[in-house]
């Protein structure tokens, strides 16, 4: 094998792989259809197609990598635009159980069978039916289940208890360089990050993480100096 070949087209397909990747979009990262998978597939294989070929086969690969993925984002289009399309390739929702019975038709139509579907409702932390109102199963192979109100999990609305609604934390100061987009989505400025390190005795550079919480409070994460090495969940 030429290595200098592989060398110089195994970077190409890893480049051309990913910049077709981000034009498909990141759903091969999150839970996969089956449309997702196959395309997941095809597309890798490709790519390392590309990276063993010769040179005279490297551009023919990369063009059926890019008439691939072009096709693949047309009938994501054409899928957003039609619900007859994003059933087809995607698949739907199909309720296995719903108010104490059991559909045995969509069992079959899912491809799974009793052991499977029980095993599915343990994970989630249901073990007897009795407490489930509906089951379904998703597009990408996993079940929503709906409890029972009697139940499902005690609510501050049940208790009619007023609570307050909590923000997502900004990170707004990083391995000792100001974040200042993040700074200012925050509302706040160089100068109050500052103030506010200045307060808790903290010198910029020798902080490892500093989120910003909802309620305009400076959190402050140091590196602890060490690396632990044992397994603390052994």
């Amino acid at each position: 094998m030429d290595f200098l070949r592989v060398f110089l087209t195994a970077p190409a397909s890893i480049i051309a792989l990913f910049l077709m990747t981000k034009l498909i979009g990141n759903k091969q990262m999150s839970n996969l259809t089956m449309f997702d998978y196959i395309n997941g597939i095809t597309i890798g294989s490709i790519a390392a197609e590309m990276a063993t070929s010769e040179f005279s086969d490297f551009w023919g690969c990369l063009l059926a990598l890019v008439i691939y993925g072009c096709i693949v984002i047309l009938l994501s289009f054409l899928s957003q635009k039609s619900i007859l399309l994003r059933r087809f390739f995607t698949g739907k929702a199909i309720v296995l159980y719903d108010k104490g019975k059991l559909h045995k038709k969509n069992f079959s139509t899912a491809k799974i069978d009793v052991d499977e579907f029980l095993t599915m409702c343990r994970t989630q932390g249901f073990f007897n039916l009795d407490e489930v109102e509906t089951i379904i199963l998703e597009q990408n192979g996993q079940v929503s289940i709906l409890p029972k109100d009697a139940n499902r999990p005690l609510t501050p609305d049940d208790m009619k208890i007023r609570v307050h609604q909590t923000r997502p934390e900004v990170v707004v100061l990083t391995e000792g360089k100001i974040l200042d987009k993040n700074l200012k989505y925050t509302g706040n400025n160089e100068e109050w990050l500052l103030k506010q390190l200045k307060q808790q005795n903290k010198n910029q550079e020798d902080v490892f993480i500093a989120v910003c919480d909802g309620d305009n409070n400076l959190k402050i994460y140091d590196d602890s100096g060490v690396n632990p090495t044992n397994d603390i969940f052994e």
